[in-house]
């Protein structure tokens, strides 16, 4: 996953700035049909049942380190078609907010391989725990 710019610059400002940034207290994970960027922006899924679903995260490692879901992901089932789902963000927020991380979604068995997924009606988007990964190296 990339950070986004907001996340960039709260980081940088909190390490070397000396502007303290609070981690927000609960993640939240969003879909998109259109890619987001640095700058936010792509295409968040909405209607037909979607909302964005809380995730906490655990980090380990080193060089890299990195941070996953500790538990499965799961969308509320689709009562409609939702478009092909082709990323994945993390907010701040449950509505509204900041992204703070985005990632083309990959097949887990490589996490490179492009995997885009079309939602329609009574799907139920799930990932898997330990498949939403950040990572710094």
């Amino acid at each position: 996953m990339s950070f986004t710019n907001y996340l960039e610059d709260k980081v940088l400002n909190h390490v070397f700035g000396g502007t303290a940034y609070t981690a927000p207290t609960t993640l939240y994970v969003g879909l998109f049909t259109a890619a987001p960027g640095e700058t936010g922006g792509g295409t968040e899924v909405s209607g037909s049942g979607y909302a964005r679903q809380s995730a906490a995260m655990s980090v380990s490692g080193t060089s890299p380190t990195e941070a996953d879901n500790d538990a499965a992901i799961e969308f509320p089932t689709a009562t409609g078609n939702q478009g092909t789902i082709s990323h994945a963000g993390v907010f701040d927020a449950s509505t509204g907010g900041n992204l703070l991380a985005y990632a083309e979604l990959t097949d887990p068995a490589d996490f490179s391989t492009p995997l885009p997924k079309t939602i329609t009606t009574g799907d139920i988007f799930r990932i898997a725990a330990g498949n939403l990964k950040i990572r710094l190296d």
